[in-house]
């Protein structure tokens, strides 16, 4: 028999028809699937295709037959399952450090990793109060660059965005960690003469990977990550203090998922407890103890005590 047309992209065209119009609701018989390849430009028979089918499980796909009235093939498994791929679409929408255009572009590659008819499902909206979108269009290329600086043990130079300012300034900096704290990307980097900083990648830009070998491998051997961001509340700095809280009882597993299992608990006679932690006190961290509702006191020491009272006044002012 002569040889049919386009026999050599025969088994990709199936593939891809199994991957874009079939899943466990959606089922192709033999006949179709002869049908689908026709309209490709790629005459087959019947024959062939239960061949391919035999090669493509052969390479590792899971292609599964049901039989029955209404039966038919199907891609069974995938990389990501459906729900695994909602996740991924949500955590994207709900990321205000990813712009707008980079999600839609990112679902829409999500989109590919199920059939069609699934990829309708993952055009989610998330909602999270009070968290817009970046219109930062360069985050995932400083990203990249830093990632690629950290594992080749690279300084990096960037400018950055001065807070509440449009003014940028140029840095050069030691890159060892990217932390994501608060719905945001952060450099942990040590620069000269400064120690240890962070920096928010949202606000970089112009990433670039120098030649020169990063410094500060004595001061990020002995650095405690998480320890780090517990007590950089928001990732603001601040003069770091031994804060002692006290607590109601309620707030017990509240406070372990703040600052882990570190931080002794000492009960009192009236029901609640107290701790000392390290903590860089700033305005975000008087927010913090305010959301509470008078659930938490600060005990000491005496200047961050003061600290609090004053940022209760102001508070209670502005809602006069």
């Amino acid at each position: 028999m002569p040889k049919q047309e386009g026999q050599k992209s025969k088994l990709l065209a199936l593939l891809r028809i199994f991957e874009q119009q079939t899943d466990e609701n959606h089922l192709l018989n033999v006949p179709q699937l002869v049908e689908l390849l026709e309209a490709q430009g790629i005459r087959c028979e019947r024959k062939s295709v239960y061949s391919d089918i035999e090669a493509l499980g052969a390479l590792g796909y899971d292609i599964k037959l049901r039989r029955g009235r209404g039966g038919g093939y199907f891609l069974a498994s995938r990389t990501f399952d459906l729900a695994e791929l909602k996740l991924l679409v949500d955590a994207v929408q709900a990321s205000r450090v990813v712009s707008g255009t980079t999600s839609r572009r990112l679902i829409h590659k999500l989109e590919k990793l199920c059939s069609n008819y699934e990829g309708s499902q993952l055009q989610r909206q998330v909602y999270v109060e009070g968290r817009p979108k970046t219109d930062s269009k360069s985050l995932l290329y400083s990203i990249d660059a830093l990632h690629e600086a950290i594992n080749n043990g690279k300084m990096v130079e960037f400018l950055y965005r001065k807070a509440d300012s449009r003014e940028k300034e140029k840095r050069t900096v030691s890159p060892w960690q990217l932390a994501w704290e608060n719905g945001c990307y952060y450099l942990i980097a040590f620069a000269d003469e400064k120690g240890i900083r962070h920096y928010r990648v949202d606000k970089m830009s112009g990433v670039r990977v120098l030649d020169a070998p990063r410094r500060g491998q004595e001061q990020f051997a002995n650095l405690d990550l998480p320890a780090y961001l517990r007590k950089h509340f928001g990732m603001y700095g601040g003069p770091e203090h031994r804060v002692t809280l006290r607590c109601t009882a309620d707030l017990e597993g509240a406070m372990r998922e703040r600052f882990g299992a570190t931080p002794m608990f000492l009960p009192e006679e009236n029901g609640c407890f107290h701790f000392d932690v390290p903590i860089c006190v700033s305005d975000q961290f008087y927010g913090w103890v305010c959301g509470f509702g008078g659930k938490i006191e600060v005990v000491a020491p005496p200047e961050v005590r003061q600290g609090m009272r004053e940022m209760t006044a102001r508070l209670a002012e502005q809602h006069q």
